[in-house]
């Protein structure tokens, strides 16, 4: 018998934003640290500027690396620690942590400058990868998922800050877009190679390989950080993230791990876990969240609805295809790794295409198109799963699936951006990130409790995972009949 899956969300323009500061996390701006002195024409791998640069390309090569190479190996891992029923908590407390992670360092970032969290991140992502690898339990394992989501939040955050610490205004975009380029490129190798290396040798040699890899720039970086002084002066106290709001976060990651673990289970245990889970982000995700989201609110609301609805969908048939390919179809964890891989192809170029459309296509409606793209790849993946149907159909769904969201995610960064008022783009885009993220937790929790639900009634595991596949074309219509709420001016 299997459960529930798994997956870190694997948008290749990730948001390193505070969802929870007024206006999405403030860039610590240059002018405020002690100047490098640089020439006008220096460029990023210039004398001045090339140790930060390769520094931070590496954290965030292997920061991505990291995130997505154990995606593959996971079912595996849950299968040998005995712990299938509980992969839904697995699969979903990273998610949940890396909230609370990125609303953390943003918190210490403005009040003691990027330094502190980055290297504090840096230096927790290696010890969860190692308490990771050493687990003797599935309990342990979700520890070590949910401190390495935290790690993750405040390596993001800090990564953002420390650019803006380390270069002139003129240098950042060149930086961020760097930054961008080292998270999409794990996604290529990392998946396959990380299932090989389970395959052939053991799914705990890749926790442990990962943590030695991530051990070296994480040193680097933190001699480079304490070494130059790269602090930004404190923020006044107005413009930090109020506490209120790290409380809101924890609130809302707490009751995501909740809600995560009561759904592995249809006892009246678990059914009080997943009611105060879902209890506590009822009353709190919202205050991370623009007014009228969850009513589809025309403009900056209902597009972060939509991300929200489109994230889920990709999030979970992202996490039940490789759980059914490794625990249902015996397929090696290497083929898993290659539909990861196809996936990060499919949607760069879906994104690549959307991007040289002319400039009057309204957005809108390649949402509508991304969406509907969606819903193909759900009917293909619930035909994967049925009894002799190739597992290479469901596989394919997920690449499918990244070609709707290469084309909906760039489109609905678009509107959001034009949708969000004068100098509040930053608040714009953590709210886009934090429902991402919200998204990804509650249609997750709900594919899951189905899928347990019909194998509790004694169902063969095909039909629970055709029966979670199906609930899936409910948000995945659903984005598509509400995109015209996020239509632009």
């Amino acid at each position: 018998m299997t459960d529930a899956p798994k997956s870190p969300s694997r948008d290749p323009h990730p948001t390193f934003t505070d969802p929870a500061a007024p206006d999405g996390g403030r860039r610590t701006k240059a002018a405020d640290l002690p100047p490098l002195r640089p020439e006008d024409t220096d460029g990023i791998f210039s004398r001045t500027y090339a140790a930060p640069t390769s520094s931070f390309a590496a954290v965030m090569f292997l920061t991505g690396l990291a995130a997505l190479a154990v995606v593959p190996t996971l079912p595996t891992a849950a299968r040998d620690l005995d712990g299938v029923s509980l992969f839904p908590l697995v699969a979903g407390c990273f998610v949940a942590a890396s909230l609370l992670g990125g609303v953390l360092g943003g918190h210490w970032a403005d009040r003691a400058g990027a330094n502190r969290p980055l290297a504090a991140g840096m230096v927790l992502a290696v010890v969860t990868l190692l308490v990771s690898a050493s687990s003797t339990s599935i309990w342990q394992l979700a520890a070590g998922r949910f401190v390495d989501g935290v790690a993750g939040g405040m390596v993001a955050v800090a990564i953002n800050t420390a650019i803006g610490q380390a270069y002139p205004e003129r240098l950042q975009p060149r930086a961020l877009a760097l930054m961008s380029a080292c998270w999409i490129i794990p996604s290529l190798v990392g998946p396959p190679m990380a299932g090989l290396v389970a395959e052939w040798w053991s799914w705990r040699a890749v926790f442990y390989g990962l943590a030695v890899l991530t051990a070296l720039p994480a040193l680097a970086v933190v001699a480079l950080l304490n070494g130059r002084s790269w602090k930004a002066a404190p923020a006044l106290s107005e413009e930090r993230t109020p506490r209120p709001a790290l409380t809101v976060a924890v609130a809302v990651s707490v009751g995501a791990a909740l809600g995560q673990y009561g759904v592995s289970g249809w006892d009246t245990r678990h059914l009080l876990f997943a009611v105060s889970g879902l209890a506590l982000m009822v009353l709190f995700a919202s205050r991370l969240l623009p007014a009228g989201t969850w009513r589809a609110a025309h403009g900056l609301p209902a597009t972060v609805l939509l991300r929200g609805l489109s994230s889920g969908v990709f999030f979970t048939l992202e996490a039940f295809v490789p759980l059914m390919l490794v625990t249902d179809r015996d397929v090696a964890p290497v083929v898993t790794g290659l539909a990861f891989t196809g996936a990060a192809v499919a949607w760069a170029a879906s994104s690549w295409v959307q991007g040289r459309l002319p400039e009057r296509t309204p957005r809108h409606r390649l949402v509508v198109v991304g969406a509907l793209v969606q819903v193909v790849a759900v009917v293909i993946a619930a035909v994967g799963s049925l009894p002799g149907v190739p597992a290479v159909t469901a596989a394919s769904s997920m690449v499918v699936a990244a070609v709707g969201m290469g084309l909906l995610a760039p489109s609905l960064t678009v509107l959001s951006l034009a949708h969000a008022p004068a100098g509040r783009q930053g608040y714009a885009s953590s709210a886009m990130q934090t429902n991402q993220n919200l998204g990804q937790i509650l249609v997750l929790g709900v594919a899951s409790a189905v899928f347990n639900a019909f194998l509790s009634g004694g169902s063969n595991d095909h039909i629970g995972y055709a029966a979670a596949f199906g609930l899936l074309l409910l948000p995945g219509v659903l984005a598509a009949v509400l995109a015209a709420r996020a239509r632009g001016a």
